[in-house]
């Protein structure tokens, strides 16, 4: 199991992962998280400014922000996508949110297969407010993941590599559940307490409604199927889910 890590200066607590993200984030004991929806999608740049923006209006440090959704064109190779989060990093360690090799910032970066962006965007942000009550349970948010035991070889791993058939999804909602729910307790996130998931996918996965998603108490608020590839070629199926009591929408 990852290890977790406390980072002060943003109020949570991150699960260690690889070099462009953290695999899950979880608000300190006196924070809560607030997530926030981009509704005009502002590419990578322009939304790195109007989060700075954000937080400085409502008084919170940059080190604050602790998970991000991300929209992008179309799916990387492997040295593409690696490519991309070098440049995404750098502004993060700007920030003061990359210390000692260590990413605190959770993500997802998904591709739309209608109404693309034409760079990649920003969908959402998450970020960290102080909150008195602890009564309702520490707010969390698990990092988006694919059907790939990242840091294994690739694309040899891919747990049902180019199956798209219903027994090859299922094999691959298997293990992108089971990591979310491991995510979830490295976080020591009550996964009863979630307020969301997020499926990616363009496969018709309905037939596994019931069996995969129902029975693990992911219908009950309702599934959010976005038609969406993962980020990387050779990837069909992602999910990333939450714990957020407060989400607003930004028009502009």
């Amino acid at each position: 199991m990852p290890t977790l890590h406390h980072f002060n200066a943003g109020a949570f607590d991150f699960l260690e992962g690889g070099f462009p993200y953290s695999a899950g984030v979880i608000a300190a004991p006196g924070s809560r998280l607030v997530r926030v929806r981009l509704a005009y999608g502002p590419d990578v740049t322009a939304g790195f400014i109007r989060i700075a923006r954000h937080l400085k209006e409502v008084g919170r440090p940059l080190t604050s922000l602790c998970a991000v959704e991300l929209r992008s064109p179309r799916q990387f190779s492997f040295a593409g996508f690696h490519e991309f989060n070098v440049e995404y990093v750098k502004v993060l360690t700007a920030w003061g949110l990359v210390r000692d090799g260590l990413n605190a910032v959770a993500r997802s970066n998904v591709c739309p297969v209608v109404d693309a962006p034409l760079t990649p965007a920003f969908h959402a942000f998450t970020y960290t407010v102080p909150e008195n009550s602890t009564t309702q349970g520490r707010d969390y948010v698990v990092a988006g993941s694919g059907e790939w035991p990242e840091g294994h070889p690739f694309p040899q791993d891919i747990v049902a590599r180019d199956d798209c058939t219903i027994a090859g999804l299922s094999e691959k909602v298997q293990f992108v559940m089971r990591t979310m729910k491991e995510r979830c307790g490295g976080l020591g996130g009550a996964w009863s307490r979630l307020s969301g998931a997020q499926i990616y996918t363009t496969h018709d996965f309905h037939s596994l409604v019931e069996t995969h998603f129902a029975s693990e108490g992911l219908t009950r608020h309702g599934l959010s199927w976005h038609f969406c590839k993962p980020p990387i070629i050779g990837l069909e199926f992602e999910m990333d889910v939450r714990s957020v009591l407060s989400e607003l929408l930004l028009l502009e």
